[in-house]
């Protein structure tokens, strides 16, 4: 039973990579790594891990040295622009949400070190990304960062790993740049012989990397034969807020989930001083986790059903405008420390399945990436027989946000599958009611990355 403390938020994402006409596959580099067996009884599940504590031993990048302040800042807006892209397509279908550009930029990444020709420059456009040691190096930095075995104030772990096929031929100049700056180490399994096996142990990891809060990542049929690489990210936050708010004082309210209907809903209020911001339209709250290194904004449209237009409207641009008031000496209506009268419904995103974001990219610009007969991941892994290479077959996503009285949980993964083929206070303080549809982020204060975003429509 994990302690009674703040819930945390989890994100995975997992990319699969297959060939479009393989046999049994080339014998490849053999790798050093577990190998699992068929489970006794058909559908019999692999058991989930334990849930990792701040003491598990991570696979960390071996270089981030060489990382500039450019290189970094450049990485975060090309993760946060993505990030917006892919959530006005995702926007459309209704209801709680929530997903993690950061995640999916990173597993995206790692895909993208062994793209090449029109295949690499499609992704590299929908990214955002600019030049290719820069961007590894950057994420490389941003890695050692996240994953301070140092920090105690709140737990962040984000960990990369790849799952290949234990009979296929990689680049190792490919492995060995996902090792060194995403610190992803690779673990042979037996997706010729054993596929779904090799999904419920990919699956497992992945549980046990966000405190099972992001089971299921590979749904059913996901992995197959053909399946010769998966690469996966995987994200935990667990933090406290510095001003938690009282459980004594939550509360029953109404929060008016559409015109016409009203629910009933667990509401927190809190009266401290927070980052405020009023812009046309809605009203921005942020608040800060202990260690002050992550926080979590809140944009509130103004009127009861302006999430739509808040949303159509929400860019890169507008984004990083409603958030630049976080300067020492803000302009008048931009976020500034404030008194403000908070009240906020505690809400959990949990849902039941993957989203799979194969044709979503492929609108975005990159359709040669999922084309078996003309992606070139020649740098992953090049084979004689051009059946035998390489192309992304799916893009699994899935996430987990839970906010209460001392703080948030949250996780997420990506898999990508490939296939062959404060003063006195004033007298009156700000309020802040969020009682209707409203948008959150998680992001990371010191670089500006974005790494959760969703919406609530019915905290109920």
């Amino acid at each position: 039973m994990r302690p009674n403390r703040a819930l945390p938020a989890a994100f995975a994402a997992m990319f699969a990579v297959g060939c479009s006409s393989c046999g049994a596959g080339p014998e490849g580099t053999q790798v050093s790594a577990p190998q699992i067996e068929p489970p006794e009884q058909s559908g019999e599940e692999v058991p989930t891990p334990e849930a990792p504590t701040a003491q598990a031993p991570l696979a960390l990048p071996e270089r981030a040295d060489d990382a500039t302040p450019e290189s970094t800042a450049a990485l975060v807006q090309a993760s946060n622009a993505f990030g917006l892209d892919l959530w006005a397509r995702l926007r459309e279908e209704e209801g709680n949400r929530v997903f993690s550009p950061a995640s999916i930029s990173l597993a995206l990444g790692m895909t993208w070190a062994g793209a090449r020709g029109e295949t690499g420059e499609q992704m590299a456009r929908v990214l955002h990304f600019g030049e290719q040691e820069a961007v590894h190096a950057a994420a490389a930095a941003l890695l050692a960062r996240w994953n301070d075995p140092g920090r105690e104030q709140y737990e962040l772990r984000v960990v990369n790993r790849l799952f290949g096929e234990q009979r296929y031929t990689f680049e190792q100049d490919f492995l060995a740049l996902t090792r060194r700056r995403y610190g992803a180490p690779l673990e042979a399994l037996d997706f010729s012989g054993a596929p779904d096996p090799s999904r419920q142990h990919i699956n497992a990891w992945v549980a046990g990397q966000t405190a099972d809060r992001i089971r299921d990542l590979l749904p059913p049929r996901s992995v197959d034969s053909d399946t010769r690489l998966v690469l996966t990210n995987a994200v935990y936050f667990l933090g406290k807020w510095v001003s938690p708010f009282e459980p004594n004082l939550t509360r029953d309210a109404d929060f008016h989930v559409a015109p016409g209907r009203t629910v009933q809903v667990p509401t927190m209020h809190r009266t401290a001083p927070f980052a405020y911001g009023e812009a046309p339209g809605l009203t921005l709250l942020e608040m800060p986790y202990r260690g002050e290194d992550l926080a979590m904004v809140f944009l509130l449209p103004n009127e009861r059903d302006g999430l739509d237009a808040l949303e159509r409207g929400l860019s890169a641009e507008a984004l990083s405008g409603w958030l630049a008031a976080l300067s020492s000496d803000p302009a008048p209506g931009s976020l500034s420390p404030t008194r403000v009268a908070v009240s906020l419904p505690k809400f959990e995103i949990d849902p039941a399945s993957s989203t799979a974001l194969k044709q979503t990219l492929v609108e975005m610009g990159m359709p040669v990436a999922f084309d078996r007969g003309a992606a070139d991941f020649t740098g992953m892994a090049n084979p004689p027989d051009p059946r035998e290479r390489l192309h992304i077959s799916q893009v699994f996503h899935k996430a987990f946000v839970r906010v209460d009285e001392e703080g948030t949980e949250a996780a997420a993964a990506t898999a990508v599958v490939m296939g062959r083929g404060a003063g006195p206070p004033p007298a009156q303080p700000k309020v802040f009611q969020a009682d209707h549809p409203f948008l959150f982020l998680i992001r990371d204060l010191r670089s500006g990355m974005i790494l959760f975003l969703g919406r609530v429509s019915d905290p109920s």
